[in-house]
């Protein structure tokens, strides 16, 4: 079966099992209730909070009363948090932004969400991006905890001047859902409130319908998807894992509609982040010379949700694929964020050579600048360097793998101290993942992780007697990062 009629087939499975799902729903016991209550902030009432149960959107009033007639199989009452607040965080570690929808003997439920103002500047917040943890036994757990959450913890204390929030961007768990609260104890020792993204590893795989996979999750998280405010940006979470035993990337129409209200009470122009596990665009695919991208690692109806961002400046923060890019999609521009876990906890680079690690969004007002923080490293540590025969390809070459480098990177070198011009692109194999990788008895314990074919990767051939190249790597807003190699 050619990929166009493999996707075809796949679109009509994915239609029949919808209606599967929603019969999965529809069996649901459902009550009709009116849920209303109050949104106070320092004890006093705030006007004007957006107040959902996942389908419609309302606004609390003058008083901070806000109001929704709605049903239980909705599951939550969520508000959207104002940027001017602190994450309040329940025991567990994660953000407490909503309640679960539970009708009283008159079919009401009344809830009242207490908030405080940031002890920070208002507009001042980081957010850090955190994909892919994917714990599954004691050696993954042993790492996540001694490496990861000190990572988490030092990057928290950096930003002691913001505040700051984390999102688990899916597959927080490697499908042993039992492991949920480890990841809640790596929040609470990162000191870290937490929001949550599902992915397709997060989801019961025994379950049969799209629904009936996210429960494990949502019991234990909450709404899977939902959205809030940090200083004047808006930050969308949405679950793109189409799940019923295999799954694809797709948008149901429940949260399409719900995001349209809730976009409605976003000005037009306004940066918007959309948080998800699976990329809606990526390149892989064409990195390996593949003209359609397979249905597991794009979104296939991203242009529903690119027709709703239109209005904003907005990108798209995911993980799913082990590896560090930066895409343009139509309006948007895409994310794809390295792994915590690299390649599976299997030594510390994920399949294109970046480390494991995380990305750091420093929020300023409307203003958003990033950047990728490597587990364990200085946050300089943005480049690595290889000496003339690592790639067997360019054997003559030295390369460079600027793991964050976008379009708007400039990366030149320098040999012996003198400036020499732009290094040249390379399409190829990080050579440290090859050599990790490579191979059907490599790594040792998951043989089948393999390094990744990427784009950041950079050569420059050094002539007879050059004895020092220096790279220096300039981002998007003029930050310099350097790194030595003797040759």
């Amino acid at each position: 079966m050619d990929r166009r009629q493999a996707m075809k087939t796949m679109a009509l499975a994915s239609a029949g099992l919808a209606l599967i799902g929603t019969g999965g729903e529809a069996s649901l016991v459902r009550r009709r209730l009116r849920a209303h209550g109050r949104v106070l902030v320092d004890g006093r009432p705030r006007a004007g909070v957006a107040v959902s149960d996942g389908r419609t959107v309302v606004r609390t009033d003058a008083d901070g009363v806000y109001e929704l007639l709605t049903s239980t199989e909705r599951g939550f009452v969520q508000l959207v948090l104002p940027g001017d607040v602190a994450a309040p965080v329940s025991q567990a570690g994660t953000v407490d932004f909503y309640r679960p929808l539970v009708a009283d003997a008159h079919g009401e439920m009344v809830s009242r969400f207490d908030l405080s103002s940031l002890q920070t500047e208002a507009d001042r917040h980081a957010l850090l991006l955190i994909a892919d943890p994917q714990v599954q036994n004691d050696h993954d757990l042993a790492r996540l905890h001694a490496e990861a959450v000190p990572a988490l913890r030092r990057a928290v204390r950096q930003y002691s001047d913001r505040h700051c929030v984390g999102v688990a961007a899916g597959d927080i768990m490697y499908d042993d859902l039992s492991l949920f609260d480890q990841w809640e104890r790596a929040l609470r020792d990162a000191g870290l409130p937490g929001f949550q993204v599902i992915g397709n590893h997060d989801a019961d795989a025994a379950a049969r319908t799209d629904h009936d996979s996210s429960a494990p999750f949502r019991r234990r998280f909450g709404p899977t998807w939902y959205s809030f405010d940090r200083g004047d940006v808006h930050v969308v979470v949405l679950d793109d894992v189409f799940a019923w035993g295999p799954y694809m990337g797709y948008l149901d129409r429940a949260q399409l509609d719900w995001l349209a209200a809730d976009l409605a009470l976003v000005e037009a122009g306004r940066r918007v982040l959309v948080c998800v596990h699976i990329p809606t665009w990526c390149h892989r695919h064409l990195r390996y010379g593949e003209e359609d991208a397979p249905g597991h690692l794009v979104v296939a109806n991203r242009e529903l949700l690119y027709e709703l961002l239109a209005p904003y400046q907005a990108s798209v923060l995911c993980g799913h694929m082990h590896e560090l890019e930066f895409v343009q999609d139509g309006p948007v521009d895409v994310h794809v964020c390295g792994a915590l876990c690299g390649g599976w906890w299997m030594d510390h680079v994920c399949g294109d050579g970046t480390p494991n690690g995380f990305m750091i969004y420093e929020i300023d007002g409307g203003e958003v600048r990033w950047r990728y923080q490597s587990t364990g490293q200085a946050p300089e540590h943005q480049m690595r360097l290889y000496a003339p025969g690592a790639d067997p390809e360019l054997p003559d070459r030295v390369l460079a793998n600027v793991w964050a480098a976008d379009p708007t990177w400039q990366v030149v070198w320098y040999a012996d101290g003198e400036r020499r011009g732009v290094m040249t692109p390379h399409r190829g194999l990080d050579p440290l993942a090859r050599r990790l990788y490579s191979g059907p008895d490599l790594p040792e314990g998951r043989t089948w992780v393999e390094p990744f074919i990427t784009d950041h990767l950079f050569s420059c051939r050094p002539e007879p007697g050059v004895r020092t190249v220096t790279v220096e790597a300039r981002d998007g807003w003029g930050r310099v990062y350097r790194e030595r190699l003797d040759v």
